[in-house]
């Protein structure tokens, strides 16, 4: 793996092992809670999530993509629930994705990581986007956390 992108990989990897802490214990109905009518849900953020990892891995190779992700893209309003995904299904694409980001990292090249990003990558090129989107999801994985113990399940961490 190219150095410039190291630390981001080690973020994406902390952060799927939060992101199965998180998640222990949460029931359908608790999955889909909201603190208030303007706050997301633990599902709705964590498809956010895996809509962003989705695009990281797609920016270097994966053409892995799945059409009810367009409910948790960017500026995307949260919903009811009724049409997302469970979270089974969301957690098993979480793995298939998070295998497609790891290979996309091990892999890229400079040439990859120097080509143009748009904002808000940190350099203007795919290896800032890459950290961006590291630092993005450990952002979201602390209101996930939060979420949990709202719900009453205590701290991940323990």
């Amino acid at each position: 793996m190219i150095d410039e992108i190291a630390y981001a990989a080690t973020l994406f990897k902390l952060n799927s092992a939060m992101l199965a802490k998180v998640s222990e214990g949460i029931t359908p109905e608790e999955w889909t809670r909201r603190p208030s009518d303007t706050a997301n849900s633990m599902l709705w953020i964590a498809g956010h999530l895996l809509w962003a990892r989705s695009r990281c891995a797609r920016m270097l190779g994966s053409q892995w993509e799945q059409e009810w992700m367009k409910q948790f893209e960017r500026g995307a309003k949260p919903g009811d629930g009724a049409s997302y995904p469970t979270p089974e299904t969301l957690m098993a694409a979480w793995k298939e994705v998070t295998e497609e980001l790891q290979t996309g990292l091990e892999q890229a090249t400079e040439e990859t990581l120097e080509r143009e990003a748009h904002r808000p990558s940190l350099n203007g090129k795919v290896s800032g986007m890459v950290y961006f989107l590291a630092s993005h999801e450990s952002y979201h994985m602390g209101q996930l956390a939060y979420l949990r113990c709202w719900l009453g399940k205590g701290g991940p961490q323990g």
